[in-house]
């Protein structure tokens, strides 16, 4: 599976890195930017994007979520299952009642109930609404928490910019692989490998060595492996070494905060995206899964939303009790919706004609809702949002041009989004 380049470094076909060693884990690593090409670059943009200091959390809903059990709870006998929809804080909006806590909350929170797709398996639909893009043969697409990471990252941290905890992102694809996810798997604990045996000067000497070795190697021809290679050491060697470590560490948290997120997995990974945010991570992904509820969708839908209702309320409370909720894009999403009917074992399949995404931060008003489905569920009634104008919207909310290229792995130059337009109702 994976392929060797040196004897320390070893990268797979996809671009991504080793979970199993820290020093190719590390590649987020510092987000280096070489500049935009916005029409008024003459302003310096990307300084100026990078000083504003936005970020992003993405809450993956891994598996496709339903979205009758979520946000675009249904009244038809037949459609609706066993949940009840309930009244929020916001005039007018009723969410499914697994989501208590979000319900109060939904004043900051705004809702797209009309994304609609035709991609109904879970890998395709996985890479496409992490990418923006279908896969391809050709093309390995960065996914947009590494696209973000390289526009928006500072050049001088020393934190990786992209964390993805809880589960694995998808790749860098063609960008370098400094932008990979820094991958979290336990979000109480501190990630592995960073206590360093040997320190000080010792530890400075042998990083001077080993760039003395790769240096010899890449006037063999091997200079692009050699790049990787080293970007994958100075980011391990700035990370270990950082006093911003500690951001890693949600023990520092009070019991009340961390009481306030769930005693879950996925409520200590949203405390650390938090915490991370505040850092100065650029973006962090938190994955909770498995929404694939083809039976007993009512029962498991409840256990899944009782880890994720009280920590997204959470995180986006504190991020706004913080002054952190104006600078911070959370988005709430899976691959694909579910079916209004119930199949014969209680549970509904995938379904990407209509399904919901919440939106909350970033310039972001809270307490809407955009587009509406049919009664059975079964159609868009109104407002489609396909999948180019969800990333449009993401990159509005962030200062991101859109049609920003970056050059591919075969030579060809690939927009961040290849067309769509954001959702306007959102903003103003």
């Amino acid at each position: 599976m994976y392929e060797r380049t040196t004897s320390t470094a070893v990268i797979d076909a996809a671009g991504r890195v080793n979970r199993r060693s820290f020093v190719r884990t590390i590649a987020a690593g510092t987000a280096g930017f070489a500049g935009l090409s916005w029409r008024d670059q003459v302003l310096a943009q990307a300084p100026a994007l990078k000083k504003q200091g936005k970020s992003v959390i993405l809450l993956w809903m891994q598996g496709g979520p339903s979205q009758l059990e979520t946000f675009d709870p249904k009244t038809k006998s037949d459609i609706k299952g066993e949940v009840s929809a309930i009244p929020t804080s916001a005039s007018g909006i009723q969410i499914s009642e697994f989501f208590p806590s979000v319900a109060k909350q939904m004043n900051d929170i705004s809702l797209i109930r009309t994304v609609t797709n035709k991609e109904g398996a879970h890998p395709r639909a996985t890479y496409q609404l992490h990418t923006g893009y279908l896969p391809s043969g050709a093309i390995k697409h960065p996914t947009f928490g590494s696209l973000i990471a390289k526009e928006l990252g500072p050049d001088d941290f020393d934190l990786p910019s992209f964390v993805s905890v809880l589960g694995p992102s998808e790749s860098q694809g063609f960008l370098p692989v400094k932008y990979a996810p820094f991958r979290v798997g336990d979000a109480s604990r501190m990630p592995a490998n960073v206590e360093t045996v040997v320190k000080g000067e010792r530890f400075d000497r042998r990083i001077r060595l080993m760039n003395d070795l790769d240096q010899s190697y890449a006037r063999t021809g091997s200079a692009a492996l050699v790049e990787n290679h080293r970007g994958l050491y100075e980011s391990a060697a700035r990370l270990v070494k950082s006093p911003r470590l500690q951001a890693f560490d949600i023990s520092k948290e009070s019991t009340k905060t961390q009481e306030r997120y769930g005693n879950s997995a996925f409520g200590k990974g949203c405390l650390l995206a938090r915490r991370l945010i505040e850092t100065g991570v650029t973006f962090v992904e938190v994955q909770l899964g498995n929404w694939d509820t083809h039976d007993d969708n009512h029962n498991r839908c409840k256990a899944l939303a009782g880890q994720c209702d009280p920590a997204f309320a959470a995180l986006v409370a504190d991020l706004k009790e913080r002054g952190r909720l104006d600078d911070t894009l959370i988005i709430w999403m899976g691959e694909f919706g579910r079916t209004p009917k119930i199949n014969a074992r209680g549970g509904r399949d995938h379904f990407p004609r209509a399904f919901n995404v919440a939106l909350a931060g970033c310039g972001v008003k809270g307490g809407r809702v955009v587009g509406k489905t049919t009664e059975d569920g079964q159609n868009v009634a109104d407002r489609p949002v396909m999948v180019p104008d969800l990333f449009c919207t993401f990159t509005h909310a962030l200062g991101v041009n859109p049609a920003k290229e970056n050059q591919s792995s075969i030579g060809r130059p690939i927009k961040i989004v290849d067309g769509g337009s954001h959702v306007k109702e959102l903003f103003s």
